[in-house]
Protein backbone atom coordinates (compact mmCIF):
# COMPACT_ATOMS: atom_id res chain seq x y z
CA UNK A 1 0.00 0.00 0.00
CA UNK A 2 1.28 3.53 -0.85
CA UNK A 3 0.59 6.80 0.09
CA UNK A 4 -0.01 10.15 -2.19
CA UNK A 5 0.87 13.57 -1.28
CA UNK A 6 -1.66 15.51 0.52
CA UNK A 7 -3.95 17.35 -2.21
CA UNK A 8 -6.22 20.31 -1.72
CA UNK A 9 -9.44 18.49 -3.46
CA UNK A 10 -9.67 15.06 -4.03
CA UNK A 11 -13.39 14.10 -6.23
CA UNK A 12 -15.28 10.81 -6.67
CA UNK A 13 -16.85 10.58 -9.82
CA UNK A 14 -15.57 11.00 -13.59
CA UNK A 15 -18.55 12.37 -15.13
CA UNK A 16 -19.46 16.07 -16.32
CA UNK A 17 -19.58 17.28 -12.89
CA UNK A 18 -16.89 16.00 -11.40
CA UNK A 19 -14.43 16.48 -14.75
CA UNK A 20 -15.41 20.15 -14.58
CA UNK A 21 -14.21 20.71 -11.17
CA UNK A 22 -11.05 18.87 -11.66
CA UNK A 23 -10.58 21.27 -14.24
CA UNK A 24 -11.80 24.38 -12.75
CA UNK A 25 -9.65 23.43 -9.46
CA UNK A 26 -6.91 22.62 -11.02
CA UNK A 27 -6.52 25.74 -13.61
CA UNK A 28 -6.60 27.84 -10.13
CA UNK A 29 -3.59 26.35 -9.08
CA UNK A 30 -5.02 23.63 -6.62
CA UNK A 31 -3.61 20.20 -6.21
CA UNK A 32 -6.47 17.95 -7.55
CA UNK A 33 -6.64 13.85 -7.34
CA UNK A 34 -10.20 12.48 -9.11
CA UNK A 35 -10.99 8.86 -9.61
CA UNK A 36 -13.73 7.58 -11.54
CA UNK A 37 -14.66 3.50 -11.28
CA UNK A 38 -15.47 2.66 -14.69
CA UNK A 39 -14.50 5.10 -17.51
CA UNK A 40 -15.18 8.76 -17.92
CA UNK A 41 -18.33 9.65 -19.04
CA UNK A 42 -19.96 6.14 -18.41
CA UNK A 43 -23.16 6.58 -16.51
CA UNK A 44 -25.02 10.10 -16.79
CA UNK A 45 -22.95 11.94 -18.55
CA UNK A 46 -22.80 9.94 -22.27
CA UNK A 47 -26.65 9.04 -22.18
CA UNK A 48 -28.06 12.58 -22.68
CA UNK A 49 -29.95 14.23 -25.57
CA UNK A 50 -26.86 15.88 -26.46
CA UNK A 51 -28.19 19.63 -26.30
CA UNK A 52 -26.35 22.42 -24.91
CA UNK A 53 -29.94 24.29 -24.30
CA UNK A 54 -31.46 26.53 -22.14
CA UNK A 55 -34.35 23.94 -21.59
CA UNK A 56 -37.45 25.81 -23.00
CA UNK A 57 -39.92 23.90 -21.23
CA UNK A 58 -38.29 24.37 -17.74
CA UNK A 59 -39.94 27.90 -17.90
CA UNK A 60 -43.09 26.36 -17.25
CA UNK A 61 -41.98 24.86 -13.84
CA UNK A 62 -40.69 28.93 -13.32
CA UNK A 63 -37.07 27.62 -13.36
CA UNK A 64 -36.54 30.95 -14.59
CA UNK A 65 -33.04 31.35 -12.58
CA UNK A 66 -31.84 27.91 -14.33
CA UNK A 67 -32.93 28.47 -17.47
CA UNK A 68 -31.18 32.35 -17.71
CA UNK A 69 -28.14 30.61 -16.81
CA UNK A 70 -27.96 27.65 -18.92
CA UNK A 71 -28.63 30.03 -22.10
CA UNK A 72 -25.72 32.19 -20.80
CA UNK A 73 -23.60 29.05 -20.76
CA UNK A 74 -25.17 28.12 -24.25
CA UNK A 75 -22.66 30.00 -25.94
CA UNK A 76 -20.05 30.44 -23.53
CA UNK A 77 -19.26 26.86 -24.09
CA UNK A 78 -19.84 26.54 -27.71
CA UNK A 79 -16.81 29.82 -28.17
CA UNK A 80 -14.89 26.80 -26.06
CA UNK A 81 -15.65 23.96 -27.68
CA UNK A 82 -16.72 24.77 -31.43
CA UNK A 83 -15.53 21.41 -32.48
CA UNK A 84 -17.62 19.30 -29.95
CA UNK A 85 -20.52 21.90 -29.65
CA UNK A 86 -22.42 23.24 -32.54
CA UNK A 87 -25.54 25.54 -33.24
CA UNK A 88 -28.70 23.90 -33.73
CA UNK A 89 -32.30 25.16 -34.70
CA UNK A 90 -35.42 23.79 -33.39
CA UNK A 91 -38.98 23.12 -34.83
CA UNK A 92 -41.60 23.38 -32.41
CA UNK A 93 -44.92 22.78 -34.24
CA UNK A 94 -48.27 24.05 -33.19
CA UNK A 95 -50.87 21.48 -32.61
CA UNK A 96 -54.29 22.29 -31.94
CA UNK A 97 -55.71 21.46 -28.58
CA UNK A 98 -52.11 21.26 -26.96
CA UNK A 99 -50.14 24.94 -25.85
CA UNK A 100 -51.63 27.63 -27.05
CA UNK A 101 -49.72 29.55 -30.19
CA UNK A 102 -49.39 32.56 -28.04
CA UNK A 103 -48.03 30.57 -25.05
CA UNK A 104 -45.36 29.59 -27.51
CA UNK A 105 -44.64 32.73 -28.86
CA UNK A 106 -44.89 33.93 -25.31
CA UNK A 107 -41.96 31.55 -23.71
CA UNK A 108 -39.82 32.06 -26.68
CA UNK A 109 -40.04 35.46 -26.49
CA UNK A 110 -38.62 34.96 -22.99
CA UNK A 111 -36.13 32.30 -24.10
CA UNK A 112 -34.50 34.73 -26.76
CA UNK A 113 -34.11 37.48 -24.27
CA UNK A 114 -33.34 36.02 -20.61
CA UNK A 115 -30.27 34.74 -21.63
CA UNK A 116 -28.33 37.96 -23.16
CA UNK A 117 -28.03 36.11 -26.31
CA UNK A 118 -25.55 37.49 -28.74
CA UNK A 119 -24.35 34.90 -31.57
CA UNK A 120 -27.79 32.52 -32.07
CA UNK A 121 -30.18 33.85 -34.44
CA UNK A 122 -33.29 34.60 -32.60
CA UNK A 123 -36.92 32.42 -32.92
CA UNK A 124 -38.93 32.92 -36.20
CA UNK A 125 -42.36 31.77 -37.48
CA UNK A 126 -42.65 29.69 -40.55
CA UNK A 127 -44.94 28.48 -42.52
CA UNK A 128 -44.99 24.82 -43.13
CA UNK A 129 -46.42 24.17 -46.18
CA UNK A 130 -43.57 26.55 -47.90
CA UNK A 131 -40.80 25.46 -45.87
CA UNK A 132 -39.12 21.87 -46.09
CA UNK A 133 -39.55 21.70 -42.14
CA UNK A 134 -43.07 21.33 -43.19
CA UNK A 135 -42.11 17.90 -45.65
CA UNK A 136 -41.76 15.69 -42.88
CA UNK A 137 -44.60 15.54 -40.78
CA UNK A 138 -47.71 14.07 -40.37
CA UNK A 139 -50.13 15.46 -43.22
CA UNK A 140 -52.70 18.23 -42.09
CA UNK A 141 -51.75 17.43 -38.39
CA UNK A 142 -49.96 21.53 -38.28
CA UNK A 143 -49.59 24.42 -40.17
CA UNK A 144 -47.39 26.86 -38.92
CA UNK A 145 -44.51 26.38 -36.53
CA UNK A 146 -41.54 28.47 -34.73
CA UNK A 147 -37.97 27.67 -34.74
CA UNK A 148 -35.74 29.08 -32.24
CA UNK A 149 -32.07 28.18 -31.60
CA UNK A 150 -29.96 26.04 -29.26
CA UNK A 151 -26.79 23.72 -29.96
CA UNK A 152 -25.67 20.01 -29.64
CA UNK A 153 -22.82 18.54 -27.92
CA UNK A 154 -21.33 15.09 -28.21
CA UNK A 155 -21.65 14.88 -24.47
CA UNK A 156 -19.24 12.30 -23.34
CA UNK A 157 -16.57 13.94 -25.95
CA UNK A 158 -16.84 17.17 -23.48
CA UNK A 159 -16.00 15.04 -20.64
CA UNK A 160 -13.07 14.13 -22.22
CA UNK A 161 -11.95 17.17 -22.81
CA UNK A 162 -12.49 18.29 -19.49
CA UNK A 163 -10.63 15.64 -18.27
CA UNK A 164 -7.83 16.08 -20.32
CA UNK A 165 -7.12 20.28 -19.85
CA UNK A 166 -7.79 19.31 -16.11
CA UNK A 167 -4.50 16.59 -16.41
CA UNK A 168 -2.49 19.17 -18.57
CA UNK A 169 -3.05 21.80 -15.68
CA UNK A 170 -2.02 19.46 -13.06
CA UNK A 171 -4.54 17.17 -11.96
CA UNK A 172 -4.65 13.36 -11.09
CA UNK A 173 -7.32 11.91 -13.20
CA UNK A 174 -7.73 7.93 -12.44
CA UNK A 175 -10.01 5.68 -13.95
CA UNK A 176 -11.19 2.00 -13.31
CA UNK A 177 -10.52 3.49 -9.35
CA UNK A 178 -13.11 2.76 -7.11
CA UNK A 179 -13.52 4.65 -3.92
CA UNK A 180 -14.03 2.17 -1.40
CA UNK A 181 -13.80 4.18 2.18
CA UNK A 182 -13.35 7.73 3.15
CA UNK A 183 -11.88 8.23 6.77
CA UNK A 184 -12.14 11.99 8.13
CA UNK A 185 -9.25 13.21 10.40
CA UNK A 186 -8.07 16.33 11.69
CA UNK A 187 -6.16 17.34 8.77
CA UNK A 188 -8.06 16.04 5.84
CA UNK A 189 -9.39 12.70 4.30
CA UNK A 190 -7.96 9.32 4.13
CA UNK A 191 -9.27 8.39 1.03
CA UNK A 192 -8.73 3.97 -0.07
CA UNK A 193 -8.62 3.69 -3.20
CA UNK A 194 -8.90 0.52 -5.03
CA UNK A 195 -8.03 -0.47 -8.57
CA UNK A 196 -10.59 -2.23 -9.56
CA UNK A 197 -8.43 -4.63 -12.17
CA UNK A 198 -5.47 -5.58 -10.06
CA UNK A 199 -7.64 -5.37 -6.53
CA UNK A 200 -4.42 -3.51 -5.45
CA UNK A 201 -5.71 -0.39 -3.29
CA UNK A 202 -4.02 3.03 -1.65
CA UNK A 203 -4.37 6.04 0.26
CA UNK A 204 -5.46 8.93 -1.12
CA UNK A 205 -4.87 11.97 1.47
CA UNK A 206 -7.17 15.50 0.78
CA UNK A 207 -7.93 18.75 2.08
CA UNK A 208 -11.80 18.71 1.30
CA UNK A 209 -13.78 15.51 -0.84
CA UNK A 210 -15.98 16.11 -3.34
CA UNK A 211 -18.97 13.40 -4.17
CA UNK A 212 -19.47 14.14 -7.64
CA UNK A 213 -20.98 10.39 -8.24
CA UNK A 214 -23.68 10.88 -10.16
CA UNK A 215 -26.77 8.22 -9.60
CA UNK A 216 -24.05 7.01 -7.21
CA UNK A 217 -23.96 10.01 -4.51
CA UNK A 218 -26.24 8.19 -2.01
CA UNK A 219 -24.30 5.48 -2.87
CA UNK A 220 -20.97 6.78 -1.77
CA UNK A 221 -22.21 8.25 1.15
CA UNK A 222 -23.38 5.01 2.51
CA UNK A 223 -20.63 3.06 1.50
CA UNK A 224 -17.34 5.06 1.29
CA UNK A 225 -18.25 7.66 4.19
CA UNK A 226 -21.01 6.13 6.14
CA UNK A 227 -22.62 9.88 6.38
CA UNK A 228 -26.44 10.61 5.99
CA UNK A 229 -27.20 12.82 3.76
CA UNK A 230 -30.02 15.59 4.44
CA UNK A 231 -30.74 16.14 0.78
CA UNK A 232 -32.40 13.41 -1.56
CA UNK A 233 -31.67 12.30 -5.09
CA UNK A 234 -34.15 11.36 -7.46
CA UNK A 235 -33.01 8.89 -10.15
CA UNK A 236 -35.15 9.91 -13.33
CA UNK A 237 -34.70 7.56 -16.18
CA UNK A 238 -34.72 9.04 -19.75
CA UNK A 239 -34.31 6.93 -22.48
CA UNK A 240 -33.59 7.53 -26.01
CA UNK A 241 -33.42 5.27 -29.68
CA UNK A 242 -31.88 6.18 -32.62
CA UNK A 243 -33.82 5.38 -35.74
CA UNK A 244 -32.35 5.54 -39.83
CA UNK A 245 -32.67 9.60 -40.38
CA UNK A 246 -36.39 10.62 -40.62
CA UNK A 247 -35.67 13.44 -43.34
CA UNK A 248 -32.79 14.82 -45.34
CA UNK A 249 -32.38 18.94 -43.67
CA UNK A 250 -30.48 19.30 -40.65
CA UNK A 251 -33.08 21.04 -38.48
CA UNK A 252 -34.34 19.22 -35.12
CA UNK A 253 -37.52 18.89 -33.90
CA UNK A 254 -39.20 19.75 -30.57
CA UNK A 255 -42.82 17.86 -30.30
CA UNK A 256 -45.65 18.42 -27.83
CA UNK A 257 -47.50 15.22 -27.21
CA UNK A 258 -50.77 15.34 -25.29
CA UNK A 259 -49.63 14.28 -21.82
CA UNK A 260 -47.47 17.44 -21.71
CA UNK A 261 -44.16 15.72 -22.76
CA UNK A 262 -42.30 17.03 -25.13
CA UNK A 263 -40.16 14.54 -27.66
CA UNK A 264 -36.78 15.61 -29.42
CA UNK A 265 -36.09 14.41 -33.34
CA UNK A 266 -32.52 15.01 -33.61
CA UNK A 267 -29.84 14.82 -37.02
CA UNK A 268 -27.62 12.42 -35.71
CA UNK A 269 -24.31 11.11 -37.03
CA UNK A 270 -25.28 11.79 -40.76
CA UNK A 271 -27.37 8.75 -41.46
CA UNK A 272 -29.78 8.92 -38.33
CA UNK A 273 -32.25 10.24 -36.08
CA UNK A 274 -31.85 10.89 -32.58
CA UNK A 275 -35.18 10.56 -30.42
CA UNK A 276 -35.70 11.03 -27.01
CA UNK A 277 -36.25 11.25 -24.26
CA UNK A 278 -38.53 9.70 -21.37
CA UNK A 279 -39.06 10.47 -17.91
CA UNK A 280 -39.93 8.23 -15.05
CA UNK A 281 -38.62 7.23 -11.54
CA UNK A 282 -36.45 4.94 -11.24
CA UNK A 283 -35.29 2.62 -8.53
CA UNK A 284 -32.84 0.34 -8.64
CA UNK A 285 -29.08 -0.49 -9.34
CA UNK A 286 -28.02 2.55 -11.71
CA UNK A 287 -25.41 0.22 -13.35
CA UNK A 288 -28.34 -2.12 -15.02
CA UNK A 289 -30.65 0.99 -16.46
CA UNK A 290 -31.75 0.50 -19.79
CA UNK A 291 -34.42 1.32 -22.26
CA UNK A 292 -37.70 -0.63 -21.44
CA UNK A 293 -40.05 -1.95 -24.19
CA UNK A 294 -42.73 0.61 -22.85
CA UNK A 295 -40.24 3.57 -23.14
CA UNK A 296 -39.49 2.54 -26.92
CA UNK A 297 -42.78 1.87 -27.57
CA UNK A 298 -43.74 5.44 -26.27
CA UNK A 299 -41.22 7.15 -28.51
CA UNK A 300 -41.81 5.13 -31.59
CA UNK A 301 -45.99 6.14 -30.91
CA UNK A 302 -44.99 10.20 -30.64
CA UNK A 303 -42.86 10.06 -33.74
CA UNK A 304 -45.44 8.31 -35.65
CA UNK A 305 -48.01 10.82 -34.28
CA UNK A 306 -46.56 13.71 -35.81
CA UNK A 307 -44.41 12.62 -38.92
CA UNK A 308 -45.39 11.02 -41.93
CA UNK A 309 -43.53 8.27 -41.66
CA UNK A 310 -44.21 5.73 -39.57
CA UNK A 311 -42.25 3.81 -36.97
CA UNK A 312 -41.63 0.34 -34.42
CA UNK A 313 -39.51 -0.75 -32.37
CA UNK A 314 -38.00 -2.68 -35.31
CA UNK A 315 -36.47 0.30 -36.60
CA UNK A 316 -34.20 1.17 -33.62
CA UNK A 317 -30.75 0.62 -34.70
CA UNK A 318 -29.86 1.87 -31.02
CA UNK A 319 -31.42 2.67 -27.74
CA UNK A 320 -30.21 4.26 -24.38
CA UNK A 321 -30.74 4.75 -21.07
CA UNK A 322 -29.41 7.15 -18.43
CA UNK A 323 -30.22 8.21 -14.82
CA UNK A 324 -30.66 12.07 -14.31
CA UNK A 325 -29.50 12.42 -10.78
CA UNK A 326 -31.59 14.72 -9.69
CA UNK A 327 -32.51 16.58 -6.70
CA UNK A 328 -35.70 15.30 -4.68
CA UNK A 329 -37.58 18.51 -3.93
CA UNK A 330 -40.87 16.55 -3.82
CA UNK A 331 -42.26 17.03 -7.00
CA UNK A 332 -45.16 14.82 -7.63
CA UNK A 333 -44.12 13.75 -11.62
CA UNK A 334 -40.57 12.89 -12.80
CA UNK A 335 -41.02 15.56 -15.52
CA UNK A 336 -41.54 18.20 -13.52
CA UNK A 337 -38.73 17.00 -11.11
CA UNK A 338 -36.40 20.29 -11.23
CA UNK A 339 -32.76 20.08 -13.04
CA UNK A 340 -31.13 22.24 -10.70
CA UNK A 341 -28.23 21.56 -8.72
CA UNK A 342 -27.40 22.15 -4.95
CA UNK A 343 -24.67 21.32 -2.86
CA UNK A 344 -24.51 19.15 0.88
CA UNK A 345 -21.60 20.82 2.69
CA UNK A 346 -21.02 18.47 5.59
CA UNK A 347 -17.76 19.97 8.03
CA UNK A 348 -17.27 18.95 11.13
CA UNK A 349 -16.25 22.26 13.22
CA UNK A 350 -15.74 23.78 10.32
CA UNK A 351 -12.97 21.55 9.18
CA UNK A 352 -12.13 18.91 6.20
CA UNK A 353 -15.56 19.40 4.27
CA UNK A 354 -17.66 16.72 2.29
CA UNK A 355 -19.16 18.70 -0.49
CA UNK A 356 -22.19 16.19 -2.44
CA UNK A 357 -23.53 17.48 -5.96
CA UNK A 358 -26.82 16.96 -6.55
CA UNK A 359 -28.92 17.32 -9.52
CA UNK A 360 -27.68 19.36 -12.68
CA UNK A 361 -27.44 19.20 -16.32
CA UNK A 362 -24.72 19.24 -18.64
CA UNK A 363 -25.21 22.83 -20.02
CA UNK A 364 -24.65 24.32 -16.56
CA UNK A 365 -21.43 22.05 -15.40
CA UNK A 366 -19.44 25.08 -15.73
CA UNK A 367 -21.31 27.52 -13.25
CA UNK A 368 -21.68 24.32 -11.26
CA UNK A 369 -17.58 24.09 -10.98
CA UNK A 370 -17.37 27.36 -9.79
CA UNK A 371 -19.58 27.40 -7.25
CA UNK A 372 -18.49 24.34 -6.04
CA UNK A 373 -15.01 25.18 -5.57
CA UNK A 374 -16.21 28.62 -4.04
CA UNK A 375 -18.24 26.35 -1.35
CA UNK A 376 -14.51 24.62 -0.83
CA UNK A 377 -12.09 27.81 -0.60
CA UNK A 378 -12.69 28.58 3.04
CA UNK A 379 -11.73 24.87 4.22
CA UNK A 380 -8.85 25.25 1.81
CA UNK A 381 -5.24 26.81 3.32
CA UNK A 382 -5.10 30.68 2.97
CA UNK A 383 -2.40 30.45 0.05
CA UNK A 384 -4.40 28.18 -1.91
CA UNK A 385 -7.88 29.94 -1.26
CA UNK A 386 -5.83 33.01 -2.39
CA UNK A 387 -5.15 31.67 -5.71
CA UNK A 388 -8.38 29.97 -5.83
CA UNK A 389 -9.91 33.52 -5.81
CA UNK A 390 -7.75 35.40 -8.24
CA UNK A 391 -8.56 32.97 -10.79
CA UNK A 392 -12.02 32.81 -10.29
CA UNK A 393 -13.69 32.29 -13.78
CA UNK A 394 -10.98 31.55 -15.80
CA UNK A 395 -12.91 28.74 -17.72
CA UNK A 396 -15.19 31.22 -19.38
CA UNK A 397 -12.54 31.94 -21.50
CA UNK A 398 -10.45 29.07 -22.07
CA UNK A 399 -10.47 26.85 -24.85
CA UNK A 400 -10.95 23.06 -24.07
CA UNK A 401 -8.27 20.81 -26.33
CA UNK A 402 -8.44 21.63 -29.79
CA UNK A 403 -11.37 24.25 -29.52
CA UNK A 404 -8.61 26.53 -30.27
CA UNK A 405 -10.68 28.30 -33.28
CA UNK A 406 -13.35 30.31 -33.78
CA UNK A 407 -16.84 28.56 -33.94
CA UNK A 408 -18.18 27.91 -37.45
CA UNK A 409 -14.60 27.54 -39.00
CA UNK A 410 -14.62 23.54 -39.22
CA UNK A 411 -14.44 23.83 -42.74
CA UNK A 412 -10.88 25.82 -42.26
CA UNK A 413 -9.82 23.57 -40.11
CA UNK A 414 -10.75 20.44 -42.66
CA UNK A 415 -9.31 22.21 -45.52
CA UNK A 416 -5.43 22.83 -43.78
CA UNK A 417 -5.90 18.70 -42.61
CA UNK A 418 -6.83 17.87 -46.43
CA UNK A 419 -4.14 19.62 -47.86
CA UNK A 420 -1.54 18.07 -45.82
CA UNK A 421 -3.15 14.68 -45.54
CA UNK A 422 -5.07 14.18 -49.02
CA UNK A 423 -5.84 10.33 -48.42
CA UNK A 424 -8.37 10.88 -46.42
CA UNK A 425 -11.90 10.96 -47.22
CA UNK A 426 -14.26 14.13 -46.17
CA UNK A 427 -15.95 12.40 -44.34
CA UNK A 428 -13.37 10.72 -42.21
CA UNK A 429 -11.84 14.63 -42.09
CA UNK A 430 -15.24 15.43 -40.87
CA UNK A 431 -15.45 13.32 -38.28
CA UNK A 432 -12.00 14.05 -36.84
CA UNK A 433 -12.34 17.63 -36.93
CA UNK A 434 -15.20 17.21 -34.87
CA UNK A 435 -13.96 14.69 -32.18
CA UNK A 436 -10.47 16.28 -31.94
CA UNK A 437 -10.62 19.55 -33.72
CA UNK A 438 -7.27 20.83 -33.74
CA UNK A 439 -5.39 17.96 -32.15
CA UNK A 440 -6.49 15.71 -35.35
CA UNK A 441 -2.98 16.36 -36.63
CA UNK A 442 -1.23 14.89 -33.19
CA UNK A 443 -3.36 11.72 -34.52
CA UNK A 444 -2.09 12.01 -37.67
CA UNK A 445 1.44 13.59 -37.23
CA UNK A 446 3.48 12.51 -40.34
CA UNK A 447 1.45 9.79 -41.78
CA UNK A 448 1.47 10.09 -45.77
CA UNK A 449 -1.13 7.31 -46.27
CA UNK A 450 -3.98 5.00 -44.72
CA UNK A 451 -1.43 2.53 -44.43
CA UNK A 452 0.79 4.93 -42.36
CA UNK A 453 -2.54 4.84 -39.64
CA UNK A 454 -2.08 1.31 -39.06
CA UNK A 455 -4.80 -1.12 -39.09
CA UNK A 456 -8.34 -0.21 -39.41
CA UNK A 457 -10.81 -1.85 -37.67
CA UNK A 458 -14.02 -0.67 -39.42
CA UNK A 459 -15.92 2.58 -40.25
CA UNK A 460 -12.53 4.57 -40.42
CA UNK A 461 -11.07 4.08 -36.79
CA UNK A 462 -7.82 3.33 -37.47
CA UNK A 463 -4.85 1.54 -34.78
CA UNK A 464 -3.18 5.23 -34.94
CA UNK A 465 -6.58 7.08 -33.66
CA UNK A 466 -6.88 3.85 -30.62
CA UNK A 467 -3.18 4.40 -29.95
CA UNK A 468 -4.07 7.98 -29.13
CA UNK A 469 -6.93 7.46 -27.07
CA UNK A 470 -5.59 5.27 -25.06
CA UNK A 471 -2.27 6.68 -24.29
CA UNK A 472 -4.09 10.31 -23.80
CA UNK A 473 -7.43 10.09 -22.76
CA UNK A 474 -7.98 6.84 -20.90
CA UNK A 475 -9.45 4.59 -22.86
CA UNK A 476 -9.38 0.85 -21.98
CA UNK A 477 -11.80 -0.91 -24.04
CA UNK A 478 -13.40 -1.08 -27.14
CA UNK A 479 -16.65 0.47 -25.36
CA UNK A 480 -14.53 3.54 -24.29
CA UNK A 481 -13.53 4.31 -27.85
CA UNK A 482 -16.57 2.93 -29.82
CA UNK A 483 -19.32 4.42 -27.58
CA UNK A 484 -17.84 7.63 -25.21
CA UNK A 485 -14.95 8.68 -27.20
CA UNK A 486 -16.27 7.99 -30.68
CA UNK A 487 -19.95 7.13 -31.76
CA UNK A 488 -18.19 4.65 -34.25
CA UNK A 489 -19.87 1.32 -32.30
CA UNK A 490 -23.31 1.92 -34.10
CA UNK A 491 -21.83 1.47 -37.88
CA UNK A 492 -19.15 -1.01 -36.82
CA UNK A 493 -20.50 -4.94 -36.11
CA UNK A 494 -19.86 -7.28 -33.30
CA UNK A 495 -17.00 -8.92 -34.65
CA UNK A 496 -15.22 -5.44 -35.56
CA UNK A 497 -15.81 -4.51 -32.01
CA UNK A 498 -14.88 -7.85 -30.64
CA UNK A 499 -11.22 -7.38 -32.70
CA UNK A 500 -10.81 -4.08 -31.32
CA UNK A 501 -11.45 -5.04 -28.13
CA UNK A 502 -8.82 -8.16 -28.32
CA UNK A 503 -6.35 -5.42 -30.16
CA UNK A 504 -6.77 -3.14 -27.25
CA UNK A 505 -6.56 -5.37 -24.47
CA UNK A 506 -2.95 -7.05 -26.17
CA UNK A 507 -1.61 -3.48 -26.29
CA UNK A 508 -2.46 -2.78 -22.71
CA UNK A 509 -0.10 -6.40 -21.85
CA UNK A 510 2.26 -5.16 -24.18
CA UNK A 511 2.62 -1.49 -23.03
CA UNK A 512 1.92 -2.23 -18.93
CA UNK A 513 0.61 -0.01 -16.93
CA UNK A 514 0.06 3.44 -18.78
CA UNK A 515 -0.67 7.07 -17.94
CA UNK A 516 -4.41 6.19 -17.10
CA UNK A 517 -3.70 3.59 -15.07
CA UNK A 518 -2.84 3.92 -11.40
CA UNK A 519 0.52 3.51 -10.16
CA UNK A 520 -0.66 1.37 -7.22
Amino acid sequence: MTTEPVYDIAIIGGGINGCGIARDAAGRGLSVYLCEMNDLASGTSSWSTKLIHGGLRYLEYFEFRLVREALIEREVLWSNAPHVIRPLRLVLPHRKGLRPAWILRLGLFVYDHLGGRRKLPGTTRIALNADEAGGPLAPGAFTAAFEYSDCTVDDARLVALNALDARARGALIETGMRAVRAVRSESGWDLTIENRQSKSVKIVRARTLVNAAGPWVEAVLARAVTSRPRAKVRLVQGSHIVVPKLYEHQRAYILQNPDGRIVFAIPYLDDFTLVGTTDRDYSGDPAEVHATEPEIAYLCKAISANFARQITSKDVVWSFSGLRPLYDDGASEAKAATRDYTFEIDAVDGHTPLLSVFGGKITTYRKLAERAIEQLVPFLPAASATAAKTKAGWTARAALPGGDFPAGKHEEIQAQLAARYPFLSPMHLRRLVGAYGTRASTILESARSMADLGQCFGADLTEAEVRYLMSEEWARTADDVLWRRTKLGIRMSKSEAATLNAWMAEISRDRGPGPSASPA
